[in-house]
């Protein structure tokens, strides 16, 4: 990346100060629209993180930039893991989060942290597994948050990550364009209280290394047996490493 994408170009706060306020902002219809902009199939990818996640039998999982808790909470109801861990920088996310748990009387199962991805608040070699889904384009040092991850997990432990990334066949790579360029932008203006942050999620979207190049930037901060697969045609990738 040639230059660090912030949904707030204007202001002087740090990206990762900025994003903490953005998700703050867009906390209470973040999940609705988010349904609505991936037309529903980002379920699908995070079942499938799911089943990778479950075929390790883990028993500590850390969920990082787990936002409202999707992934978190799906993760205790597909394994038998006794310690479940969703960390965050937006409260407000984490309120969300909070309050599906509830609902879901998972709350002995689940719980809702706040954490910087840059400096995780757990000790070194914890976690069987840590997932990150659409959460590390948002990581102000990536390769501070990467080496972080790594010390809190295992060895031999899994470290999955959900992104978006950017198809290479010609067709789809223009529906793609076309959605994050007008579609993703214009609903968010339409239905958030932010567009600005509708408009930073594509624009960092696109921007953000995928398939071997973010292959190697694993690779690059210690993960091994890094592998990438692509979902939907290329809109979004599945990649894990181990410790």
């Amino acid at each position: 990346m040639s230059s660090v994408i912030k949904p707030y170009q204007d202001s002087d706060k740090s990206k990762k100060e900025q994003v903490s306020a953005m998700f703050d902002t867009i906390s209470q219809e973040y999940d609705g629209l988010n349904r609505m902009i991936t037309f529903g199939i980002d379920s699908s990818w995070r079942k499938k993180v799911i089943n990778l996640i479950a075929a390790t039998k883990p028993n500590k999982v850390l969920d990082v930039a787990s936002g409202t808790g999707d992934l978190a909470i799906m993760t205790a109801q597909k394994t038998s893991a006794e310690e479940i861990i969703g960390a965050d920088i937006s409260d407000g996310m984490l309120q969300v989060g909070v309050q599906k748990i509830q609902k879901l009387g998972l709350t002995n199962r689940i719980k809702m942290q706040w954490a910087d991805s840059e400096n995780l608040p757990f000790e070194d070699d914890y976690f069987d597994v840590v997932s990150v889904a659409f959460g590390v384009r948002n990581f102000e040092n990536l390769d501070k948050g990467l080496l972080e991850i790594k010390r809190v997990l295992k060895k031999g432990g899994l470290f999955i990550v959900l992104e978006t990334s950017v198809p290479t066949f010609p067709i789809i790579k223009q529906l793609y364009l076309l959605h994050s360029n007008f579609l993703l932008p214009f609903f968010g203006k339409l239905f958030s209280k932010d567009a600005k942050a509708y408009r930073y999620l594509s624009q960092s979207a696109k921007n953000f290394p995928y398939g071997k190049d973010f292959n190697n930037i694993l690779s690059k901060n210690g993960f091994i047996e890094v592998v990438n697969k692509p979902q939907t045609l290329g809109v979004a990738t599945i990649y894990t490493g181990k410790k």
